[in-house]
C-alpha cells in the first residue's frame, strides 16, 4: 500500500472518530434531557451518522477494530464482577429464573421460526439472538429508580448474569452453525467446542490460583499506576488472543481473563482503572451498532419490524414474567420484571456479527431484526417506567399465580399467624427489617414478617422468626399475616412503586390500621400520606439531619445549640419527632482536651493506698488528677465516694495531664515508670 493511500485512510479514521465523538456528545446529552440512558443516545447517534441516514459515515469508515476493542473491554469487565466465587454463591438465585428464560424463549423463538420455514441451523441462531437483553440499558434503569434490590430487580439482575454467562457458549455454538450442516452434526461439534472450552476454563483457573496473583504482586510492586494497568491489559488482551488461537472466541477469552483477575485482592483495583478505558471503546461500539439501523428497512417493512418489536417486548417479556412466576415471584413482580427484559442486548449485536461473517444468517434477513431491536432498546426506560402501573395486564398472570404458588403465602403454617392480634406486620426483611424484629421480640411485641426473598424467609425461618413468603400488594397475603387485627403496618422495602401499592391494597383490607413507611426522598411523603400512609419518614432527611448532628460535634457546637439545629431542620421537613443520638468523642477529638490522658493503676498488697481513701491520701489536692471510676472484683465502680478506702486487687482510673498521673501513682505506692500503662480510650 502506498504511503499517500494509508495516509488517506488512517485520515478518513480520524475524521470518523470525530464525529462520533462530537454527535454522540451532543446527542446523548440530549437524550439524557428526557431521562434515557446513555446508551440509547451513542445509538441513535450512530444511526443518524451511518450510511443509512445521514452519510456522514460509510461502511469503510465504521472502524469496527475499535469497536471489537470495546466488546473485549466490556466482557473482560463483566467477567471481574463475576469471580468464579461470587457465581458459586449466586448460582441458587439465577439457576432457575435464568435457566427458563433463556431455554424458553429460545425454544419458541426457533420454533416460531422453523414454523415459518427457516432452517434448524438459523433457527437456532435466531433463539439465540433473541433471548438476549441489555445489561446496560436494564441495569441503568433499576439503579436509577433505586430497584436493584427489589423483588423484580432481584430476579432481573440474576437473569441478566445468566444471560451473560450464556453469551459465552452462545459465541462457541454461533460458527457450528453454518448453513448445510445438520443439527446432529451441529451439535456434535458443539460438543467438541465446549470441550475445549472445558479445558480452557481449567487452564485460566489453575493460573488464577498459581499464576496471576503473584504476577499482579510482583508489578504492583513497582508501586506505578501505568505499569498495572498495562498488566491489566495484557492479561485481558493475551488471554483473548490465546482462547483465539485454540479456535475458541476472543470474547469467551476476555471473559475469562477478567474472572482470573477478580479471584485475586487486585479485583477491585483493575475494574477502577480500566472502567474509563472501557467506557471510551465500548462508546464507540455502541455508535457503530446504531449505524446498523436502517430507517428503509422500517419503510419498506413495517408490519415485519412492528412483530418483531411486539415480540421482543411483550412475547420475550411474557416468557420472562412465567420464568419469574415459576421461581416464585408474584404476578405484580413478574410482569414488571418480564417487561424489563423485554428488549433487545448489546451482545445479541455482537452474535450477529458472527452469524454474518459464518454465513448463518445473510443481512438481509436479519435487518428487520436489528431495526426492531435498536427500537426496543430505545423504548425500555419508558416501558419499565409505565410497567407497574398496567393493572389489567397484570391480572393476566393471574392464574399462572395460582398454579405455581406464587405471590400468596407460604413456608409459614396459617397456626402460626392466625391466632395474633394487636400485632405488627413488617413488610420486608432487610437491614431495617431485621432491626425492627429484633427490637419487636426484645419489648415482647408480637409481629409477622412478609417477604419476597426465598432464601431470606429460609434463614430467618430457621431461625425462629414468624416470617412467611407473601407479596404485600396481595389481599390474600395480608389478610393471612392478620392485618385487620393489627395494631401497625411497617414497610420497610426498597421497591418504592410496590410500596405504593402495598399502601393501597392495605388501606382496602383494613382502614383503620396505623401504616409506618420509609421512602428514599422527601418529595415523595406528602403523595405517600394522600394514598393512605399514616407517617412516612424519608430517607434522605435522616442521613442529612446524621450528618448535621456529626458536622457540628466536629465544629465543637454545644450540644444544646446541636438540639436547637436539629429540632428546627426536623421543623421543616418533617412530623416524625424522637429524641437524637450523637456519637461520643474521645478525649483527643475534643479541642483543648487532646493532652489529657486516661490511666489505669492496679492497687498491690505493698500499696500504701490500701485501707486509705482518695479524700484522706488528698490525691486531687496534691496531684491535680482525678479518679473517675474503681474496679473491683469485676465490676465498674463510676465516681466512687471519695471517703471509700481503697482495697488490695483495686484498679483505678485516673484522668489528668501525664505529669499530674505520674504523682498520682506515686501517691498510691509504685513509681511511674512501673505502673500500668493504657492507651486513651473514650471519656
Amino acid at each position: 500500500m502506498r504511503p499517500e493511500v494509508a495516509d488517506t485512510m488512517e485520515l478518513e479514521q480520524l475524521k470518523g472518530l470525530a464525529i462520533i465523538a462530537a454527535l454522540g456528545v451532543l446527542v446523548t446529552v440530549l437524550v439524557a434531557r428526557v431521562r434515557l440512558p446513555t446508551v440509547a443516545g451513542l445509538l441513535l447517534a450512530g444511526a443518524l451518522v451511518g450510511p443509512h441516514a445521514a452519510g456522514l459515515l460509510d461502511e469503510k469508515m465504521k472502524i469496527d477494530d475499535l469497536a471489537e476493542m470495546g466488546v473485549v473491554l466490556l466482557l473482560f469487565t463483566i467477567g471481574l464482577e463475576f469471580s468464579l466465587a461470587r457465581l458459586k454463591n449466586i448460582f441458587r438465585q439465577v439457576a432457575l429464573g435464568g435457566f427458563l428464560q433463556v431455554g424458553l424463549t429460545v425454544g419458541c423463538t426457533a420454533g416460531i421460526a422453523r414454523l415459518a420455514g427457516v432452517p434448524m441451523n438459523a433457527a437456532i441462531f435466531y433463539g439465540f439472538i433473541f433471548t438476549l437483553s441489555s445489561t446496560a440499558i436494564v441495569l441503568r434503569a433499576l439503579s436509577d429508580r433505586r430497584e436493584l434490590d427489589a423483588p423484580h430487580g432481584r430476579f432481573i439482575v440474576g437473569t441478566l448474569i445468566f444471560q451473560d454467562l450464556c453469551v459465552v457458549p452462545m459465541m462457541l455454538i454461533v460458527p457450528e452453525l453454518e448453513p448445510g450442516r445438520d443439527a446432529s452434526q451441529a451439535f456434535g461439534l458443539i460438543g467438541i467446542a465446549l470441550g475445549k472450552a472445558a479445558l480452557v476454563v481449567l487452564l485460566l483457573v489453575v493460573a488464577a490460583r498459581l499464576v496471576v496473583p503473584r504476577l499482579l504482586a510482583w508489578v504492583d510492586a513497582s508501586r506505578s499506576r501505568e505499569v498495572f494497568l498495562l498488566a491489566v491489559l495484557a492479561l485481558c488482551i493475551g488471554t483473548a488472543w490465546l482462547t483465539s488461537q485454540a479456535g475458541l472466541s476472543i470474547a469467551l477469552g476476555a471473559f475469562l481473563g477478567g474472572m482470573v483477575v477478580a479471584d485475586t485482592e487486585y479485583g477491585h483495583r483493575a475494574m477502577g482503572d480500566i472502567l474509563p478505558l472501557r467506557d471510551a471503546f465500548v462508546s464507540i461500539f455502541f455508535v457503530s451498532l446504531g449505524m446498523l439501523f436502517d430507517i428503509h428497512v422500517v419503510l419498506q417493512q413495517p408490519l415485519l419490524v412492528f412483530a418483531l418489536l411486539l415480540g421482543f417486548i411483550f412475547g420475550k417479556g411474557f416468557l420472562a414474567a412465567i420464568s419469574a412466576q415459576a421461581a416464585r415471584f408474584s404476578a405484580r413482580v413478574a410482569f414488571v420484571a418480564g417487561l424489563g427484559l423485554g428488549q433487545f442486548g448489546e451482545f445479541g449485536f455482537v452474535l450477529a456479527q458472527v452469524g454474518l461473517e459464518k454465513k448463518v444468517v445473510d443481512a438481509e434477513s436479519l435487518q428487520p431484526l436489528m431495526a426492531a431491536g435498536i427500537i426496543s432498546m430505545f423504548l425500555t426506560p419508558i416501558v419499565s417506567r409505565l410497567a407497574p402501573l398496567c393493572t389489567p395486564l397484570i391480572r393476566i398472570l393471574a392464574p399462572l399465580e395460582r398454579l405455581f404458588g406464587s405471590g400468596q403465602a407460604s413456608l409459614v403454617e396459617t397456626d402460626d399467624v392466625a391466632p395474633l392480634s394487636d400485632h405488627v406486620v413488617l413488610v420486608g426483611y432487610g437491614v431495617g427489617g431485621k432491626m425492627a424484629s429484633q427490637a419487636l421480640a426484645r419489648n415482647g411485641f408480637a409481629y409477622v414478617v412478609l417477604d419476597m426473598n426465598a432464601e431470606n424467609v429460609r434463614t430467618a425461618r430457621a431461625a425462629g422468626v414468624p416470617i412467611f413468603y407473601g407479596d404485600a400488594t396481595s389481599e390474600d397475603a395480608l389478610v393471612h399475616a392478620g392485618l385487620p387485627q393489627a395494631r401497625v403496618l411497617v414497610l420497610l422495602t426498597n421497591d418504592a412503586q410496590g410500596a405504593t401499592r402495598v399502601v393501597d391494597t392495605a388501606r382496602r383490607v383494613s382502614p383503620k390500621t396505623a401504616i409506618l413507611m420509609r421512602t428514599h426522598y422527601l418529595g415523595e411523603c406528602a403523595e405517600l400520606m394522600k394514598v393512605g400512609a399514616t407517617d412516612v419518614v424519608a430517607e434522605e432527611v435522616e442521613a442529612a439531619l446524621e450528618v448535621l448532628a456529626r458536622l457540628l460535634r466536629w465544629c465543637d457546637v454545644p450540644r444544646n445549640l446541636i438540639d436547637r439545629a436539629l429540632r428546627q431542620s426536623r421543623e421543616q421537613t418533617q412530623t416524625t419527632q424522637r429524641p437524637m443520638v450523637f456519637p461520643r468523642r474521645t478525649l483527643n477529638q475534643h479541642e483543648g482536651l487532646a493532652d489529657l490522658k486516661i490511666e489505669s493503676y492496679a492497687l498491690g498488697d505493698d500499696s500504701q493506698a490500701i485501707g486509705r481513701s482518695v479524700a484522706s491520701l488528698a490525691l486531687r489536692q496534691q496531684s491535680k488528677a482525678l479518679v473517675v471510676a474503681v474496679r473491683r472484683d469485676g465490676q465498674l465502680l463510676e465516681q466512687p465516694d471519695p471517703g471509700t478506702p481503697f482495697a488490695s486487687g483495686d484498679v483505678v482510673y485516673l484522668v489528668g495531664h501525664q505529669s499530674a498521673i505520674d504523682k498520682a501513682m506515686e501517691l498510691l505506692g509504685r513509681s511511674p515508670s512501673s505502673a500500668h500503662h493504657v492507651e486513651p480510650e473514650d471519656a
